[in-house]
């Protein structure tokens, strides 16, 4: 049994476990990591394992902080999106190995390790959980996009009426390069995370990158010639549209699933809806497009607990 860094995982086994993982998606493939390694504002990981030579499961994320020396200092973390890679015949003791690897690779830059789960890890949750990371349970809605008629009809009253009225008044939304339009939309998404969200909000490059990206695209939703909202979409041909970053009003949301609809991808993805013992005013809001609520969860390990619980008070001050 071996362990790996992102030099040394072999592209071919890479890439061939992500087409047979029961849990695999895009934000766990190669293509992904390049496309990481192409920001500037964030550091890529990828760590992975094999068993008699097989690759058998990936680890692949980046680390970042945000903002001036103080906040960045209480903000450095490690993300998993999509969750692990993982072979569905994996053993318990490379399960282990893997994470104790990636434990120890990335305990010394960050102050916890989040792996943000976008499929059912029910299967490999013991394992996980005996490596020391916490289950964090976290909501999700899927929307079914392969029939443009039927996804609309299960929209709520109230969403297909105010697309419906949108529409009337010209309202439209298409896919963009354009970088004025790009930071257009990037400009009311910043306005939208100073304002109300509150969170970290990756900078401009980030999107100008994956408007450009064979896996991603920004929609933008335009009345006339001035662009009101949008949407930052990661793209998994023939599986799913995911949601990275919106804003403006339900047109925004709308265009996602469309695009959807429109490109033969059967299922659109939120990326999330916030944790279920917490009222959540955006999980109102994506309930009313018929998708489906799931619980996929999260995992998490803390690498410094004192840091972790004044980090938590200090960045919601510093927001």
């Amino acid at each position: 049994m071996n362990l790996f860094s992102p030099c040394h995982i072999n592209r071919t086994q890479w890439s061939a476990l992500v087409a047979t993982s029961p849990v695999s998606n895009y934000f766990q493939t190669p293509e992904c990591y390049d496309f990481y390694s192409s920001l500037t504002f964030l550091e890529p990981f990828a760590v992975g394992v094999d068993e008699n030579g097989e690759l058998k499961g990936v680890a692949c994320g980046y680390f970042i902080a945000d903002g001036g020396k103080l906040k960045r200092y209480f903000s450095r973390r490690a993300i998993i999106p999509g969750g692990l890679l993982l072979a569905d015949d994996i053993t318990d003791d490379a399960l282990r190995r893997l994470l104790e690897k990636l434990k120890n690779e990335l305990s010394r830059k960050s102050i916890y390790i989040e792996i943000r789960n976008y499929q059912d890890y029910t299967a490999y949750k013991s394992g996980i959980e005996s490596a020391g990371f916490s289950y964090v349970p976290h909501y999700d809605y899927l929307v079914d996009t392969t029939d443009g008629k039927a996804t609309f009809e299960r929209f709520s009253k109230s969403k297909k009426r105010q697309i419906n009225a949108a529409q009337r008044k010209g309202y439209r939304w298409s896919t963009t390069t354009d970088n004025d339009e790009i930071e257009a939309f990037y400009r009311l998404l910043k306005h939208l995370y100073r304002t109300k969200v509150k969170r970290p909000l990756f900078p401009l490059e980030f999107f100008k990158r994956l408007a450009i990206n064979p896996h991603g695209k920004i929609l933008v939703v335009k009345k006339g010639e001035t662009v009101v909202g949008g949407m930052a979409c990661a793209i998994e041909p023939a599986k799913k549209v995911y949601e990275w970053y919106v804003c403006g009003d339900v047109m925004a949301t709308y265009a996602g699933i469309d695009y959807a609809v429109q490109n033969g991808i059967p299922c659109f993805d939120f990326m999330g809806a916030g944790s279920p013992d917490k009222s959540y005013g955006v999980r109102d809001f994506k309930s009313k497009f018929g998708g489906k609520l799931l619980e996929y969860g999260r995992f998490l390990y803390i690498c410094n607990h004192k840091l972790y619980r004044l980090g938590t008070w200090v960045v919601r001050y510093l927001y």
